[in-house]
């Protein structure tokens, strides 16, 4: 797979690098095929910042995005930067992938790099052989305070789904609901749902209520068919007493308990907003791509999801 994202990625900058940052490119993803000490290899991500401006975006086409995802179900490069893109190109660029020396380089460049180098350090997992050697260095991008960091290991990609255990697993997503990162942009979530995880979200909800504050509509995804009559008591306070995203989000959690009858009440009842969920969750459209319709960026520019 890794030579097929080597392709994707250099055909994706041959079609948008011009002039010098064209020739940049080339010349030095060759240099570090032929291998690169330390020192160099580190300098030269740096360098990517030269080239590329940090704010410019990839902008993948609908062709692109989809071949990324046949190439590694889960990949999802529409929001990555182009200097991110030329920095994975790079590091993709080097041909001891597999040996201990790239794990040792690729370690050392995280000591010394900032956050857009970070970024793009954490966006090549995925796309990595034998991932498992990089577990505890993913953990630590969980572990950060800084959002774009976090989410760049934990979105749009299928390495933690891949990789990590239940623990971590349950700690990435309950994160991810405090830093405010969207959780249903976490691939493979739908899959990896549990009981355990359920009933730390159903704490969560607790603790809020009992301090005054609204629930976040992503901690609904948690619960799937997880959490029993207390799952659905929480359901239900949410829809009588919740904001509109959490009524909204209520409703699809109630779809993916899959009680048909309590949504048919609903879409039969006097909240349009929840009406108008209960009949998408009726449909089938209550899955983690759901959520997209609560945040107000995605929701903008986003279609309608079908599962």
């Amino acid at each position: 797979m890794i030579d097929q994202a080597r392709d994707w990625l250099a055909s994706a900058l041959a079609s948008r690098l011009q002039g010098p940052a064209a020739v940049w490119w080339a010349s030095t993803a060759d240099e570090i095929a032929a291998g690169v000490s330390d020192e160099v290899f580190v300098a030269r991500l740096s360098m990517a910042s030269r080239h590329v401006r940090g704010t410019a975006m990839l902008a993948p086409t609908a062709d692109e995005t989809a071949q990324a995802a046949a190439l590694q179900p889960g990949w999802n490069p529409e929001r990555w930067t182009l200097q991110e893109t030329l920095r994975v190109a790079l590091i993709l660029a080097r041909t001891d992938v597999l040996e201990p020396s790239f794990v040792a380089s690729f370690e050392e460049a995280f000591r010394t790099a900032d956050e857009g180098e970070c970024r793009a350090l954490y966006r090549c997992l995925a796309l990595l052989p034998n991932g498992e050697r990089f577990v505890w260095r993913a953990g630590e991008g969980c572990r950060t305070n800084i959002g774009t960091v976090f989410q760049a290991v934990t979105c749009d990609s299928p390495y933690a789904a891949a990789h990590f255990d239940d623990v971590a697993w349950n700690q990435l997503c309950i994160k991810a609901v405090f830093v405010g990162a969207p959780l249903w942009r976490v691939h493979g979530l739908d899959g990896r749902l549990s009981a355990d995880l359920a009933r730390i979200a159903l704490d969560l909800m607790d603790e809020r209520r009992s301090a005054g504050r609204d629930l976040q509509p992503d901690l609904w995804l948690c619960l799937g068919s997880h959490g029993g009559e207390r799952a659905r008591a929480a359901i239900e306070l949410e829809l009588a007493q919740g904001p509109r995203s959490g009524r909204i989000a209520a409703t699809y959690a109630l779809g993916r308990c899959l009680d048909e009858d309590r949504l048919r009440e609903l879409v039969g009842g006097n909240d349009a907003d929840v009406a108008d969920a209960a009949t998408r969750a009726l449909a089938g459209q209550c899955g983690q791509d759901a959520w997209a319709l609560l945040d107000p960026l995605a929701a903008a520019a986003a279609p309608l999801p079908n599962r």
